[in-house]
């Protein structure tokens, strides 16, 4: 980026340094526990310490970074056992997100979950599991479009943030890919018959499905 488009310093320049860190963190660029040095990152992102300081406290209250007393900060250990608390809320949420997907969607928003399911039971055939599971991710989001609850939508825009690492990690583990797109399939199916009981039930099963494999480690 032209660093003309590089505010050094105010608003602009938190946002700025803002956006990039909290990418850096879901994309995986910034390990789990990775120290978070206020100096170095002012100078790679040629913002203002004071810049990044604001933009760390802001990701400490999405719950991707930590902040530790006298050591500074580093991004966030999301532990086995948090993760599952995460998924339970999830349970909840996108349950409701997907019983109104079923009550709501058109007809071409139909066919749009109806594609996407086929991209990934293609991802799954040709052995891609990254692929899938950027697909999974987009499906969820889609689903949670639809509903149209964005206080729902809100809240687990910042619960899955914190599953970045997790997900991944289960989008790896061998049979998994397979086991979650029939649990996928399955949600598509309920919305396209519009059931919002039955869209319910089927992102809960496949989330309790995901809660045994994250406990399986």
């Amino acid at each position: 980026m032209p660093k003309e488009a590089r505010p050094g310093s105010g608003e602009q320049a938190k946002q700025y340094a803002l956006e990039r860190l909290r990418q850096a963190i879901l994309r995986g660029e910034m390990s789990p526990a990775q120290r978070l040095v206020e100096n170095e990152l002012a100078e790679q992102y040629d913002v203002t310490r004071a810049s990044i300081r604001a933009a760390l406290l802001d990701l400490a209250a999405e719950g991707l970074v930590e902040r530790i007393r006298n050591r500074g900060s580093r991004v966030r250990v999301v532990t086995v056992e948090e993760a599952v608390e995460i998924t339970e809320c999830r349970m909840v949420l996108e349950g409701l997100c997907a019983a109104r997907a079923a009550v709501d969607a058109t007809d071409v928003q139909l066919d749009e979950l109806t594609d996407l399911g086929k991209a990934m039971s293609k991802a799954v055939a040709d052995g891609d599991p990254l692929s899938y599971s950027e697909l999974n991710h987009e499906l969820h989001a889609r689903i949670r479009d639809i509903s149209g609850q964005q206080t729902a939508v809100g809240l687990l825009e910042r619960l899955n943030a914190q599953l970045v690492r997790h997900r991944f990690q289960l989008a790896l583990r061998p049979g998994r890919p397979q086991q979650s797109l029939s649990e996928h399939l399955a949600v598509i199916e309920a919305i396209r018959a519009r059931d919002p009981q039955a869209a319910e039930r089927a992102v809960r099963a496949h989330l309790s499905s995901v809660i045994d494999a994250l406990r399986a480690g």
